[in-house]
């Protein structure tokens, strides 16, 4: 009886953590990812774990439609890194539009950016998706070309 009894409190002991941790666990299946421009002409955004505007950990979903250029700008996130999902996506450091500096960055590519650094991307030879990791909040602060 002692022995069934420590058995029983074993089992319930490992199952625990176990169904505590699938509580907080967090699915998106590719159909249910929700992609909406947040303004006209900006490439399709979905925000599958956390909140870009929040402090705290966030994944952001980027589809950039085939031959979408974004100028520079940069993002204030603490840390933010990048993995090209689909195509390949032109990106380059700089605070003007060099098209010399893109270095072609294939699906399966990993990469981190710098907090504040501006930089400029291009979805040159067909759509791109990209899965970013970042502390928000984030945004997107466009370099003044008029100033240049």
């Amino acid at each position: 009886m002692y022995n069934r009894m420590r058995y029983v409190l074993l089992a319930i002991g490992f199952a625990l953590p176990i169904s505590a941790s699938a509580q907080d666990s967090i699915v998106r299946l590719p159909q249910d990812i929700a992609f909406k421009s947040p303004i006209a002409g900006y490439p399709e955004l979905a925000t599958v774990y956390g909140d870009t505007a929040k402090a705290g950990i966030y994944v952001q979903r980027v589809k950039f439609p085939s031959g979408f250029k974004i100028m520079p700008h940069w993002h204030p996130d603490e840390v933010r890194t990048v993995v090209v999902m689909s195509g390949t996506f032109y990106f380059a450091y700089g605070e003007n539009w060099d098209e010399s500096k893109l270095q072609a960055f294939p699906a399966g590519t990993f990469f981190s950016e710098p907090t504040k650094a501006p930089h400029f991307a291009w979805a040159k030879e067909g759509e791109v998706m990209l899965q970013i990791t970042g502390i928000g909040p984030s945004g997107v602060t466009m370099v003044d070309q008029q100033k240049k």
